[in-house]
């Protein structure tokens, strides 16, 4: 058995050294950055799109062990000014945002709350004003930017190709990235529709270095949704709250409970 592992790992070295010594001699790796600015590019300039997310991310609890919770997401998103977002948490508790160009709603269905504000403008303005005027959480909210190449210009230090990959159900370039506080993985499908398919974001400079996920699918450019997608009308007996009451908090919990907090991603 020994012996065998020894001469996987010695095959492992010479395949690396092999793929090494072929991107010194030969052709030059792809260039990482490359691929993330066409993948910004067609993302940003796409008039609509709907797509599913399984996310998942971890909580560090008090003793250092990471518990990881999971979300489905469903993303339609119809520029210049239509957005929803509907969420289900591993627990079963569904969510749901919309920007219909004049109003943000959120709704809790099993709190039976909802909180709105009006905010004219467009799908980049009503996201910003999501995440970072009122606090709230929406993981990979940068996607949906009409300036995603900028913000990715920007915000990107460093881009390194890693691999090309058959294991995603089409043919995958896996890079590999950091920012000032987020390390990252993406794997964007190849060819003439570079769309995201897996990410793996870590959050280096927090506690334990929690990590958020996201696999991608369903992925549909050629959506004509229905305005009445992007309405919200209160179910009856649903509370309308203001939006800082639905800011998700970190409260004091009793020694030895599992303790779940939104990230923003």
């Amino acid at each position: 058995m020994g012996r065998s592992l020894k001469t996987l790992s010695m095959l492992s070295l010479i395949a690396g050294s092999s793929l090494a010594l072929a991107w010194a001699v030969g052709e030059p790796p792809p260039n990482g950055r490359e691929i993330l600015m066409q993948m910004a590019g067609f993302l940003s300039k796409a008039p609509g799109f709907s797509v599913t997310l399984h996310t998942s991310y971890d909580t560090v609890q008090r003793d250092g062990r990471k518990v990881e919770w999971n979300e489905v997401r469903s993303v339609t998103l119809n520029r210049p000014d239509r957005l929803r977002v509907e969420s289900q948490r591993s627990d079963g508790a569904r969510t749901l945002l919309v920007f219909n160009g004049k109003e943000i709603t959120t709704f809790d269905e099993s709190a039976k709350a909802y909180a709105q504000v009006s905010h004219p403008g467009t799908i980049d303005d009503a996201v910003v004003y999501f995440v970072h005027d009122l606090g709230m959480r929406l993981p990979l909210a940068v996607l949906m930017l009409d300036r995603l190449p900028s913000d990715l210009q920007q915000r990107i230090q460093s881009v390194e190709y890693v691999e090309r990959t058959m294991t995603l159900g089409t043919p995958a370039r896996h890079i590999v990235g950091k920012t000032a506080t987020v390390d990252f993985q993406l794997w964007i499908a190849e060819g003439d529709r570079p769309l995201p398919l897996r990410a793996v974001l870590t959050y280096r400079n927090a506690p334990g270095q929690p990590q958020f996920r996201a696999d991608f699918s369903d992925w549909n450019l050629d959506i004509n949704p229905p305005d009445s997608l992007f309405a919200f009308t209160p179910p009856a007996g649903a509370n309308r709250i203001p939006f800082a009451a639905a800011l998700s908090k970190i409260t004091p919990v009793p020694q030895g409970r599992v303790v779940r907090k939104g990230e923003n991603q």
